[in-house]
């Protein structure tokens, strides 16, 4: 993993869009990095459960894949896909 991008402990779920919001720290900016419900139940092989979109359940799903969630952040960072605003988003 690449020590120029630091991803802190902080995230959020925004009930609205139906995504977690978490921060990758690059050279001293924040970028913000999105990843949807459906995503989420992707990569925890959830796709065929009911959809539960509350914050608990949400934040859980998302720690279970907080690693791959990373990896893919980092990536599309490294790659420059930012965004008009300057996030990413992993779909």
């Amino acid at each position: 993993m690449n020590q120029s991008i630091i991803f802190p402990d902080l995230q959020h779920w925004d009930g609205t869009q139906k995504r977690i919001c978490f921060i990758a720290q690059q050279q001293g900016m924040n970028i913000k990095c999105y990843i949807s419900a459906a995503k989420l139940r992707e990569l925890n092989d959830f796709s065929k459960q009911p959809s539960v979109d509350d914050a608990a359940t949400m934040l859980a799903l998302f720690d279970a894949v907080r690693f791959d969630a990373e990896e893919m952040a980092e990536a599309l960072i490294e790659a420059e896909a930012f965004d008009e605003l300057g996030a990413v988003h992993l779909g």
